[in-house]
């Protein structure tokens, strides 16, 4: 047990899929894994253990934003031995050729700070997906005939932002999404030789308005999270 997971030991496996919200981990597991069990529930955040086509699978929750994200992945890394950690969540699309429910898969993630940045102080560090990860769940999201996009994306420090001047140029720099956590998951798995993927699903969209009703962002990701499964093994 850590300090956040009640988890025992043996109870997390290798491959964890981490959704923001802990109801989505909850419906995750119960629509992909077979005999999923509750091992974690502290402070709400909910973590599941079954098996996807024999291999043993994680759905555990991150809370919203990078310093949540930041605790759980450290500990499921460090603590429990997680070696591949798969972020599946909504995101906001930036440009104008992303549609709603497409998949973003995350090669990059720029930021303006994440819980990290003491670590790096003046470097200007370059979260990065894993290569074989992402080259996987593109192959995946091909073979399903999923629409996506690969690229970069901007993990925001706030959900209400204010400002417009930088989204702007995020927008004529090619950043295709925006979401609150993959930019501090690629950091820790780097961190501790571990491998990490954003597969994301636009829930909305900053240039037309354009959003999903929060019961589709719980349950309609079934793409997403085919697309992260497939690509942990491939």
């Amino acid at each position: 047990m850590t300090i956040h997971i009640g988890a025992r030991p043996g109870d997390i496996a290798e491959t964890v899929l981490m959704p923001g919200d802990p109801y989505r981990a909850r419906w995750a597991a119960e629509r992909f894994l077979e005999a999923p069990r509750l091992v974690n529930e502290v402070r709400g955040m909910l973590g599941y253990t079954g098996t996807w086509r024999g291999h043993p699978v994680t759905f555990h929750g991150s809370g919203m934003g990078m310093p949540s994200l930041s605790i759980y992945a450290n500990e499921l890394i460090r603590d429990y031995g997680a070696r591949r950690l798969i972020r599946i969540g909504s995101c906001g699309a930036m440009q104008a050729g992303v549609k709603l429910r497409d998949l973003i898969l995350a090669m990059t993630a720029s930021t303006l700070s994440t819980p990290s940045r003491g670590i790096f102080r003046e470097l200007q560090f370059a979260p990065c997906a894993d290569w074989g990860l992402l080259r996987a769940a593109a192959s995946a999201a091909e073979a399903k005939g999923a629409p996506y996009h690969a690229g970069g994306i901007y993990s925001s420090d706030v959900f209400y932002d204010e400002r417009p001047d930088l989204n702007d140029a995020m927008t004529r720099h090619g950043v295709l999404a925006v979401e609150m956590e993959a930019a501090e998951l690629y950091t820790v798995a780097a961190r501790h030789g571990a491998s990490a993927l954003a597969v994301l699903t636009v829930s909305d969209h900053l240039l037309t308005g354009e959003a999903l009703s929060s019961e589709e962002r719980e349950t309609g990701f079934e793409a997403m999270v085919e697309v992260a499964l497939e690509a942990a093994f491939a």
